[in-house]
């Protein structure tokens, strides 16, 4: 796989993990830090193996911006609506 190959596979991917980690569950900024960094870890791994680099730092990177996110957010911030 080619560098730019794996850069136009890449952004996208990481927006929509950035997306997954914002959206994390829990009312405390503790739980949405906690679930956030979880999700987060689990799609920066995915990522890194993907694009022919490391998981582990994928996770790593992965976990601390979905820790962020889910800390920095509060419950009424990110509302995607009723259950169907």
């Amino acid at each position: 796989m080619t560098r730019a190959t794996s850069r136009k596979l890449l952004t996208p991917a990481l927006l929509a993990g950035l997306a997954l980690s914002l959206a994390a569950c829990g009312y405390t900024p503790g739980s949405r830090a906690l679930s956030g960094g979880a999700i987060g870890a689990g799609t920066g791994a995915i990522i890194g193996a993907a694009t022919g680099g490391s998981p582990a730092m994928g996770a790593l990177i992965g976990g601390g911006v979905g820790a962020l996110g889910g800390a920095l957010t509060n419950p009424n911030t990110v509302n995607l609506g009723p259950a169907p």
